[in-house]
């Protein structure tokens, strides 16, 4: 950890995200980004000490100049490091051939019924080495840190096996430890029924709660458990059972929820006290009524559907009706093969119609409220770590006018510069 103070000034425009109120971000509160001009930070220790202007931190910390790390930021825009909440990180192999089926008309449940899909990834997952899903997870973490990502939610669910499960999860306890992006890991062997398993899907949702839940607890690898409720995969029985069991164990709720088709997950989420519903794309009204009242944060993945050909999330119909919403790549080597939250932000504005402020919280403050967070990442504010991004932009309306294009500066992850665009 840097033991020199850090003085950043002449930031042009610097988006602190200062929630004014606790919990996530909802209505118009989504597009007040706190913003502050000509601004500056003091950070000490891998914290932030102090927020203001150029002008007031300087006199502030006149007599100690001399002994901090001096940084201009030349006028550039400053935001909190991004957050990805929902990712499946660790994988092995590829599915490039599925995405010339889709665009020869194949949907996403032909060719994972076909075997195609979750199934094959977890098959190469099973095979790949320890070590070489360490070193893969490890280049796509790096990609991660170069488009401003500071910390991500990774979830297992390509084992569908407790052996490969607990892989993906030590895996990522290991980058974790070892990586300067913090991973936050989710447990999700509910990802597929295997077809070993076909028509004995109730012995499969057995032994993920007799067997799997209670190995991950033991080792301590996963705080969230989630689910693929879906039709013809998890039922919305099956979902809830599963996310008692995880309850039980002390792991907080996600759940994968209408995707494919409206089937009740939005509202199973409610009822379940889900910290997040993620996908939601054909969620109902009733869904997204139930989602507002429990405080249920949408986690929305456009570049999935953009991939996929589907129409996305109903976003701004959410905002309306009060539910918190967060962004996600969703990287993952089946159906959003993209490590760009960068791209991800101008999707939420070009395909669900949110505007660019309301992108930018969805991708911090409120990423950080969906993953348990809130408390000391998301926002610059006094006493958070102090993981930023400086863009090579002006303002937030660049960052998500200017798409498809990597404007990453430079990158601080708890005060340790880790991606530096001054030299």
């Amino acid at each position: 950890m840097n033991s020199r103070p850090i003085w950043i000034h002449h930031i042009g425009q610097l988006a602190t995200l200062k929630p004014l109120r606790t919990g996530p971000k909802i209505g118009m509160d989504m597009s007040d980004l706190g913003l502050i001009k000509d601004g500056s930070l003091w950070i000490e220790k891998g914290k932030i000490e102090a927020v203001g202007k150029t002008a007031q931190l300087k006199r502030v910390y006149a007599g100690r100049l001399r002994e901090a790390e001096v940084i201009d930021a030349g006028g550039r825009l400053m935001t909190p490091g991004l957050i990805d909440p929902h990712t499946h990180l660790v994988y092995g192999g590829t599915r490039e051939e599925e995405f010339e089926m889709r665009l020869q008309g194949a949907s996403y449940m032909e060719i994972m019924n076909a075997g195609g899909g979750i199934h094959a990834t977890a098959k190469k997952t099973a095979a790949a080495s320890f070590t070489t899903l360490l070193n893969e997870a490890k280049n796509r973490l790096n990609q991660f840190l170069q488009h401003g990502v500071t910390t991500i939610e990774g979830k297992s669910g390509y084992g569908m096996s407790l052996e490969t499960e607990l892989k993906q999860l030590r895996v990522m306890r290991e980058l974790n430890e070892n990586h300067p992006i913090d991973i936050v890991p989710t447990f999700m062997g509910a990802h597929a029924i295997p077809k070993s398993y076909t028509g004995r899907e109730e012995e499969f949702v057995e032994e993920i709660i007799e067997s799997m839940i209670p190995a991950v607890q033991e080792e301590g690898l996963a705080e969230f458990i989630d689910v693929f409720c879906e039709k013809d995969v998890f039922s919305i029985e099956h979902s809830k059972q599963i996310l008692e069991a995880g309850k039980a164990a002390g792991l907080i709720p996600k759940i994968h929820a209408d995707e494919i088709v409206s089937t009740g997950g939005a509202e199973l989420s409610a009822q379940i006290g889900a910290i997040s519903a993620e996908h939601l794309l054909k969620t109902s009204i009733d869904g997204i009524k139930a989602m507002a009242d429990a405080g249920v944060i949408a986690c929305l993945l456009p570049a999935t559907a953009l991939f996929l050909g589907e129409e996305p999330a109903n976003a701004r119909k959410m905002i309306d009706m009060g539910v918190p919403i967060a962004v996600s790549t969703d990287c993952n080597p089946g159906s959003s093969p993209t490590v760009s939250m960068p791209l991800v932000m101008n999707l939420a504005c070009l395909m669900m119609k949110m505007t660019p402020a309301e992108a930018l919280t969805a991708a911090t403050y409120n990423a950080a409220c969906a993953i348990n967070r809130e408390a000391q990442l998301g926002s610059i504010e006094i006493g958070k770590q102090a993981d930023l991004v400086l863009w090579k932009i002006g303002s937030y309306q660049e960052l998500q006018y200017l798409f498809g294009v990597n404007h990453t500066h430079s990158v601080w992850k708890k005060g340790e510069l880790v991606v530096n665009g001054f030299s």
